[in-house]
């Protein structure tokens, strides 16, 4: 209808047009009017896009591994340390499980939270490791990966006009995932010399200077640094957070099961006193099981903000993968703590084996090794001006060894390398890298 008007409206106004002239000619006037009718029919119209997407910043990490893909796809052999996925397989009864669940029937949808089996091995998991305890029905929301279950957290506590307190170096998402919510992010800058982690005396400094301030963001292990916050700093920040008893703390403790201190533990932080009711914790198979491509991840937190994500999950995805919750179900009650262990065996000697070559090369450093996760986030600002885009992208172009320029984590100057790869790999991207630096 709104098409047939404003093409009446142009023809009447092309026939007022023609007949005014001094020389008109039907033919002209025949001519002149197809033409018109012609180019008002063919010109394309688009549709604007949400004026939100103009805000969003694309994944560099996304990206990179994308541009990684293309060349691989080109038939070049590229070395990527971009991504953050173990190299290693599921254990063997995760992926039975799977397979039973698959010839069993288990193929159709199941609740909105998770099956009742796998949001009663989360909880028992939480409360036996984490001296957290929840309720299976009411307090579990099993999502289709961490990275869903963060975004409903952010949604569920905030929203216009709020602000999101995003320490950084962060995990990129995150301060994106603030503005999809329509919130704001508050940058929270940490020190080098620290190892990235937050310092109390900061944060109160943070949230005294913004009041709009709902959601703390807390990565313990952090991505992209490695760094892990102690009992005793996670109880300074607990401290400082009893002054503002407005503020949510969105734990993503989805590194947990990957520290390397002498004790192994990873405190969660719902687990410090007066923090339960405000914390909403999240976790997941992708890193301690290898389970990435599962897509299965959860969120533990007291029932109000449980209900909210369900509400808000019923709406956007639904459940997760009925196969995927069943082996996470023998992730949590099949597979032995020996096999997680020694996996952080592994991880260990290499993040070991990899600050041992950066610290060989000349103007990279790193102030404080980290003591989780499979990251490191070595200072590389004396090359390039402290462009680390540019150099990552001659880095691919020249050696074919893919990292992450540390901007994209709101670490300028740095560049993220993940370990989580094998040793053969580790060897040749090391020796890439130092032959690189030492070109310039």
């Amino acid at each position: 209808m709104t098409r047939t008007v404003v093409f009446t409206a142009t023809a009447i106004l092309i026939g007022q047009s023609l007949s005014s002239c001094a020389a008109f000619s039907p033919a002209a006037s025949t001519s002149s009017f197809s033409f018109a009718l012609n180019d008002a029919v063919n010109t394309p119209v688009e549709p604007p896009l949400n004026p939100l997407l103009s805000q969003i910043k694309p994944s560099k990490t996304v990206e990179v591994f994308s541009l990684v893909k293309q060349m691989e796809a080109e038939g070049e052999t590229v070395t990527s340390l971009c991504v953050g996925e173990p190299d290693f397989a599921p254990p063997q009864c995760v992926l039975d499980a799977a397979t039973a669940a698959m010839n069993g029937g288990q193929t159709r949808y199941t609740a909105v939270t998770g099956t009742a089996d796998l949001r009663k091995a989360i909880a028992e998991d939480l409360k036996s490791r984490k001296g957290v305890e929840y309720n299976p029905v009411t307090e579990i929301v099993v999502g289709n990966g961490a990275k869903q279950c963060v975004y409903q957290g952010l949604l569920a506590a905030c929203g216009a006009g709020d602000e999101v307190v995003v320490p950084a170096p962060y995990w990129p998402s995150y301060p994106e995932m603030a503005l999809l919510v329509g919130a704001s992010p508050v940058i929270l800058e940490t020190s080098v010399d620290d190892g990235y982690l937050i310092n109390p005396d900061a944060l109160d400094k943070c949230l005294e200077e913004h009041p709009k301030a709902k959601v703390l963001m807390l990565c313990n292990p952090s991505n992209p640094t490695g760094g892990v916050h102690s009992t005793e700093l996670l109880t300074q920040i607990a401290k400082v957070l009893e002054k503002y008893p407005n503020v949510v703390i969105l734990a993503d403790e989805i590194y947990e099961r990957l520290v390397y201190t002498d004790d192994g533990q990873c405190t969660s932080f719902a687990s410090l006193p007066g923090m339960f009711s405000r914390t909403i914790t999240i976790n997941g198979f992708s890193k301690s099981h290898a389970m990435t491509g599962f897509r299965l991840g959860y969120l533990a937190a007291p029932e109000r903000f449980a209900k909210a994500t369900s509400v808000l999950q019923g709406q956007i995805t639904s459940c997760a993968s009925s196969v995927s919750q069943a082996a996470g179900v023998s992730a949590l009650n099949d597979v032995d703590d020996s096999w997680l262990e020694n996996n952080v065996v592994i991880m260990k000697e290499k993040r070991d084996y990899v600050l041992q070559e950066l610290a060989k090369m000349d103007g990279v450093s790193v102030s404080v090794p980290p003591n989780g996760a499979f990251y490191v986030l070595p200072d590389v600002s004396k090359y390039y001006n402290g462009d680390d885009t540019q150099l990552c992208l001659d880095l691919l172009k020249e050696k074919k060894l893919a990292l992450v320029p540390g901007e994209s984590f709101g670490a300028p100057g740095t560049v993220r390398i993940s370990y989580a790869t094998s040793m053969e790999e580790l060897e040749t991207a090391m020796t890439k890298l130092r032959e690189f630096l030492e070109s310039l």
